[in-house]
């Protein structure tokens, strides 16, 4: 089944959870080099604060490392015990210092992640199943307590590296030390540009969208349901499941449009049909709670049609010709003519999204993405190239590479923006060395039995 591989990246740390009625005796026997003769009794293995550890916990974590194909047999169970603790400790913690994830946050994560496991696997029952679940009410509050846990992981380990700054001073301190023959070397890179061409949704189409909108709001005020409404018409997968719904605040990340006509609205009133970037929404508010408020909405996207697509395609061709007949340069045909505002204004230039320069190494492209530039010469622009977002929505884009970096021992004054990530992540790796040393002496921790004989990184057993 192709769709598993595809769905363990998706679900992630899910699995060690989900993984419970999964055989684990071979994970047992297989993977124990530090307890040979451990006996298979489920029982709590450690405490951090409020937070229990169970032996099959383990099994569990083993279960998923070697489902997405990494080798264990290296890997102890004391090894595994300690990553644990520092989730544990994390989560814990986060319940100290008062972060707060609303049910709607992991609502929302939760049937974003069910939606593309329901796609995967083909209907939730088979979903449950394939998680060894009773039934879709235990699965699903499983996964939610999971996911909240995960959440609370990722906000207080972010809290502590959002605290980290570095100065210039401190990243020519950190590249100063490194001995010559120990500088690190980065790949041949290149700098690339886009034009991208959406293509122009008829009138027609838009009225008609908008036509259907205005039919829902008036059944709806004749006695139908919002919520049937929205789980048949909606195109917001992310929230089809729950009719719709959401709960929101004047700093939730949603565009603009939205969130103006979500808080112009009285309690039970629903908006007319308006347009953001994702398409054409109506908008009905259910409660009003102090600053937030509880709606539901429906989203249609128009549809493109074969004629629209051929237009796309020829106005991007036609932009090529002028570029390449010397009529307009790349950067000035991306200002005034891609549908792309993001790299608009910079003359189309790409923005590599892990490190944040513009510099794309080759050995680390995106399959995708190498194939359509890795054989384009400098200056060279590439013909239309279709691209289809996860969403649906197709455009066409324009490449070019404008600029070429051969392999090279790294450079202070070429490579700072890679020598600043790099003397950043030694920064935040000591500040989260300094938290665990901190935290580890103020809270509750017990290891259990043969756990207790552990060799950790982390001072868990408190012995300094």
């Amino acid at each position: 089944m192709k769709f598993i591989s595809k769905l363990i990246l998706v679900v992630g740390i899910l699995m060690p959870m989900f993984a419970g009625a999964q055989d684990t005796t071979d994970v047992a026997q297989n993977t124990e080099p530090v307890f040979q003769k451990r006996q298979k009794v489920d029982g709590i293995i450690a405490t951090i604060g409020d937070y229990l550890i169970l032996d099959s916990d383990i099994d569990k974590a083993y279960l998923e490392i070697k489902s997405q194909g990494a080798d264990i047999s290296a890997i102890t169970r004391c090894q595994l015990l300690g990553k644990l603790m520092e989730d544990k400790l994390y989560a814990h913690q986060a319940i100290q210092d008062s972060i707060v994830i609303q049910d709607s946050q992991v609502r929302e994560k939760m049937n974003k992640q069910l939606d593309y496991m329901v796609e995967q696997l083909g209907t939730i029952d088979k979903v449950v199943s394939y998680f060894n679940k009773d039934n879709e009410e235990d699965f699903r509050s499983e996964m939610f307590e999971v996911l909240k846990t995960n959440m609370l992981v990722e906000q207080e380990r972010d809290k502590i590296i959002d605290e980290v700054k570095i100065t210039p001073e401190e990243v020519r301190t950190f590249f100063n030390k490194i001995p010559k023959e120990e500088l690190p070397s980065f790949g041949a890179e290149m700098e690339v540009s886009q034009i991208v061409v959406e293509p122009k949704v008829s009138q027609a189409e838009t009225d008609k969208v908008i036509r259907k909108l205005k039919e829902i709001k008036k059944e709806v005020q004749d006695g139908a349901s919002f919520f049937g409404k929205a789980v048949l018409y909606t195109d917001d997968k992310g929230s089809s499941s729950t009719g719709g719904f959401y709960k929101i605040n004047r700093k939730t990340q949603f565009v603009k449009e939205f969130k103006d006509v979500a808080f112009s609205l009285g309690e039970g009133e629903i908006s007319e049909p308006f347009a953001s970037e994702f398409g054409y929404h109506i908008i009905m508010v259910e409660k009003i709670r102090g600053q937030e408020v509880e709606l539901r909405h429906i989203l249609m996207v128009p549809k493109v049609s074969e004629s629209d697509m051929r237009e796309a395609k020829e106005k991007a061709a036609l932009i090529k010709k002028r570029i390449d007949d010397g009529e307009i340069s790349f950067a000035d045909a991306a200002r005034t003519m891609s549908d792309e505002k993001e790299t608009r204004a910079n003359g189309g230039i790409l923005i590599n999204p892990k490190t944040q320069d513009t510099r794309f190494e080759l050995n680390k492209l995106d399959p995708a993405f190498g194939r359509d530039v890795t054989n384009l010469k400098n200056n060279e622009v590439s013909n239309p190239i279709l691209e289809t977002e996860p969403s649906g929505k197709k455009k066409y884009k324009l490449l070019t590479v404008t600029n070429r970096y051969e392999e090279h021992t790294a450079d202070y004054a070429k490579d700072y923006t890679k020598i600043k990530a790099l003397a950043l992540k030694e920064k935040q790796l000591r500040a989260i060395g300094k938290w665990f040393d901190d935290k580890i002496k103020d809270t509750y921790i017990k290891i259990n039995g043969e756990y207790s004989a552990c060799e950790f990184t982390n001072d868990w057993l408190k012995k300094k």
